[in-house]
């Protein structure tokens, strides 16, 4: 008894902390984005763009477009509530979703709505562009249900155009969905052309101001990242400008390589191996990689084996003892 007595007192000193605070705003004053609508919303998008093989399946060709409908419609009133919540942070003064608010995220929704078929169009280029990367996929089927980089991309391709709108949180929000699920960080204001595939994906990081031409490939572990971060007279960061590479089209970075700069530029056709630091443009059709390191190695190089187990041995050449010389 005596603990729900305390529990109830630091529940009164929260809510008087939270009522006090302009960095951490409360829910009940401000309408912001739902963390699980927006799950909804990425769901509802993937079942539309990848349709057949999320959602509902088995659909036959007469009842294609009637799905589709139902789909869509869903998805917009759900957009459209998401995106009033976002645009709700530029309201100053209003502590609820005003009229225009409303008006404007059912504009943005259905601007939206008409990118899907350019969406679903290039993500079948992401597709193919992984099938032919990759000899150990088997059929499309595989990577759209297993391939992490589809998830992404997907994610992605969704996010950016939203970015494109101008649309506050919500882009961002989901960028970071995808990168808890599968690893892979790219910013949703990254450019990023068409045939883009990720192999194996974890640890990829692709910055804001990045741009990515067509029929790209990029392995586990590489940043497209910035080189500084510029600041004002009153050390403010800079934002909105350039910090993140280029890399044209046919370009192909190995696992664990970091490009940085915004004045970074891979031209066309190059290849950069893996674990390279890249801070300077290379011109197209370049080859990039490191000095194969000096090897130092410990152990019984042998490969003894005894009872299923390895016997640790010295390694170390044994000196011959010099013969002795007979005594005439």
């Amino acid at each position: 008894m005596q603990n729900k007595k305390e529990i109830g007192s630091i529940s009164e000193k929260l809510a008087g902390v939270c009522r006090a605070s302009e960095f951490f705003r409360c829910a009940s004053k401000y309408a912001v984005p739902s963390d699980e609508s927006i799950r909804e919303i990425l769901s509802r998008f993937q079942q539309v763009l990848l349709i057949g093989y999320f959602g509902k399946q088995n659909i036959p060709d007469w009842e294609l477009e009637s799905h589709l409908h139902v789909l869509l419609s869903n998805l917009y009133d759900l957009l459209a509530g998401q995106i009033a919540k976002s645009l709700r942070h530029e309201c100053e003064g209003l502590h609820d979703i005003c009229d225009n608010c409303r008006a404007r995220g059912e504009e943005h929704a259905l601007k939206m709505m008409r990118k899907i078929p350019m969406v679903r169009k290039t993500l079948e280029g992401d597709v193919q562009a992984a099938f032919d990367g990759d000899p150990a996929a088997k059929s499309f089927d595989e990577i759209i249900f297993s391939y992490p980089c589809i998830k992404a991309i997907t994610v992605h391709r969704v996010a950016h155009e939203l970015y494109l709108q101008g649309i506050p949180l919500l882009p961002r929000i989901m960028s970071e969905y995808a990168h808890a699920h599968t690893g892979i960080d790219i910013h949703p204001g990254a450019k990023i052309g068409k045939n883009f595939f990720i192999d194996h994906g974890t640890g990829v990081v692709v910055g804001e101001t990045t741009i990515i031409g067509d029929n790209v490939k990029i392995y586990q572990g590489v940043t497209l990242g910035a080189l500084s971060f510029p600041k004002d007279d009153k050390g403010n960061l800079l934002r909105g400008i350039r910090r993140h590479p280029k890399l044209e089209d046919n370009v192909t970075i190995y696992s664990g390589a970091t490009v940085l700069g915004g004045d970074t530029v891979i031209g066309k056709g190059s290849t950069i191996g893996g674990n390279v630091w890249i801070t300077r443009s290379v011109p197209p059709g370049t080859k990039v990689a490191i000095e194969p390191p000096e090897l130092s190695i410990k152990g019984d190089l042998k490969g003894h084996v005894k009872d299923g187990r390895g016997v640790a041995h010295d390694t170390k050449p044994k000196r011959k003892t010099p013969a002795r010389r007979k005594k005439k």
